[in-house]
């Protein structure tokens, strides 16, 4: 798992039909004091997420581990927002 801040909305016209319904959002990583690496991905949102959260991220085949994301093709989910 991985930490990041939200920083923005991928918006895609063309895509998959698995991938409809689902919101795509850019997330910058950010080290565990908060500090931002700008190291950035693009995560699908099953928590529904917003901009300038900060979120915990899944990689791999553990993005597809949830019950609302096992068939969406993902490499990298978020799958919570931290409260602190």
């Amino acid at each position: 798992m991985e930490l990041g801040r939200v920083e923005g909305t991928v918006v895609s016209t063309a895509k998959v039909d698995r991938l409809v319904g689902y919101k795509l959002l850019l997330v910058n990583l950010i080290s565990p004091d908060g500090v931002a690496t700008a190291n950035y991905l693009v995560a699908v949102d099953g928590v529904g997420a917003g901009k300038g959260e900060v979120v915990l991220l899944v990689r791999g085949s553990s993005a597809r581990q949830s019950k609302t994301l096992q068939s969406v093709p993902t490499d990298t989910s978020i799958v919570a927002i931290v409260d602190s």
